[in-house]
């Protein structure tokens, strides 16, 4: 039964503590906090039979608290002040759910200081302030918990760090930004040009109006740190991230990776490597008969590849109220069940416990080693050859080279597929090739990635 958060709580404390109603503070009540607000309504007996007690929403904070009226109604107080909802002292967990960097962050931290459990779904604010929060959290015995904040609908967090505790985990990759996805699917179904994928997922909702996030690989890389350091015990390294997103990529590269057997998709790949983890986020070519490339719209996809389990993957829904929902009411429901579980039991934070964390440093740029793809716009078709010469001497290992279908409007390209080399070596080979005069416009490289097992 509702109970209003300013009541004195006294009565409760002396039912047992499994079980006593878990109460909840929730700032935020757009997409994903209306999406809590409704499964934790809609399935609530079944949640309370997971969790072992009843999970309750005591106080909402809101900036709109008209529109928040309409959604709770009159059973649960709002507030227009974030941090009274933080530092309640009716509150036992606090759910994040409006997300940036700075003011939440402070919240956040408020409730830590408070002796609260939080649960988020703002991949931005732990990949940018995630050391600090895990530490104050520590600090004070509790959770921070975010199966939310990473594929939503995915339990790839509880995965790495549970499910694959056994394992020793080589890599991470996969298509982590829903968006992004949709545009490149587009731009391969339809052969719309980037503008006009980009034009068409923000008229359906899937992208911002201001969408540099999402396009420009940063959203994919603060989710990519988090992958990283449950999957290898490292600390988050967002700020080492190597990134590159969309934006500049043409519908000419869409259909020749088509003609050679490839999809373009934005991956983010951790592998690790004997100098170190690569940590980066770019398009990148993937066999067209690999599962990751039948991944399509805005679905997300997760493979691991462990020493035990082998290969794994993972596939759902990366964006959406509910969705992202479900992963915030399983944390919630984790939190439940700890009640009596000393600190030290807790699943850590970011896989393994803070004396153990391994310091792996994040290869240079340079340093990683994969397959290329190149596209290079010649004078004539009879420069094929002059192509193959330059990177012949550039030492680069060339596995096929070919001519690109002819378009209307666009001249003789040829297309290479490369072998394993260090971006350093490939740069360079980019750089002779742009001075060659039977080069007639920029060079354009893209990574390939086989994703084996």
């Amino acid at each position: 039964m509702y109970r209003d958060p300013v009541e004195s709580l006294e009565p409760l404390h002396r039912v047992p503590a499994a079980t006593r109603t878990l109460r909840v503070g929730m700032i935020g009540i757009g997409t994903v906090g209306r999406g809590t607000f409704r499964v934790l309504a809609r399935n609530q007996a079944d949640i309370a039979a997971r969790a072992g007690r009843a999970i309750e929403l005591v106080i909402v904070a809101a900036r709109n608290l008209a529109r928040a009226a309409d959604i709770v109604g009159p059973g649960v107080p709002l507030t227009d002040d974030a941090m009274h909802v933080a530092t309640h002292p009716d509150v036992d967990v606090l759910v994040e759910v409006a997300g940036g960097t700075g003011a939440a962050r402070d919240w956040v931290l408020a409730a830590i200081a408070h002796g609260k459990h939080v649960v988020t779904a703002n991949k931005a604010l732990l990949a940018v302030h995630g050391t600090e929060i895990f530490a104050a959290a520590r600090e004070k015995g509790v959770v921070v918990a975010y199966e939310g904040a990473v594929a939503v609908s995915i339990p790839i967090i509880k995965a790495l760090r549970e499910g694959l505790a056994a394992n020793r985990i080589e890599w991470v990759a996969g298509i982590i930004n829903g968006t992004t996805n949709f545009i490149l699917s587009k731009m391969r179904d339809e052969g719309l040009d980037f503008a006009a994928a980009l034009a068409q997922a923000q008229a359906l909702g899937y992208a911002e109006a201001d969408p540099s996030f999402d396009i420009e690989g940063i959203d994919a890389a603060h989710k990519l740190s988090l992958l990283a350091a449950n999957a290898f015990g490292m600390p988050l390294r967002f700020d080492d991230a190597q990134v590159e997103g969309i934006t500049a990529l043409q519908g000419v590269d869409v259909a020749c990776a088509e003609q050679l057997g490839y999809r373009i998709k934005l991956l983010g790949v951790a592998r690790r490597q004997a100098a170190g983890v690569e940590l980066r986020v770019q398009p990148a070519l993937v066999p067209a008969d690999h599962l990751m490339a039948h991944v399509n719209g805005s679905m997300n996809a997760v493979m691991v590849k462990s020493d035990a389990a082998g290969l794994t993957m993972y596939y759902g829904a990366g964006a959406g109220s509910e969705q992202t929902a479900s992963a915030v009411i399983a944390d919630l429901v984790d939190v439940a069940r700890l009640d009596g579980v000393a600190a030290a039991q807790h699943v850590p934070h970011l896989g393994v416990h803070a004396h153990a964390t391994n310091a792996l440093a994040v290869l240079p740029r340079a340093a990683v080693v994969t397959a290329h793809y190149l596209r290079v716009p010649v004078a004539a078709v009879s420069h094929i050859q002059a192509v193959s010469a330059c990177l012949a001497e550039q030492r680069v290992p060339v596995r096929q080279v070919a001519l690109a279908a002819e378009k209307p409007g666009v001249g003789p390209q040829v297309l290479v597929l490369t072998g394993p080399v260090a971006q350093g070596t490939l740069d360079l080979a980019v750089h002779a090739l742009q001075a060659q005069a039977d080069v007639v416009g920029p060079v354009v490289s893209l990574r390939v990635e086989a994703l084996e097992g």
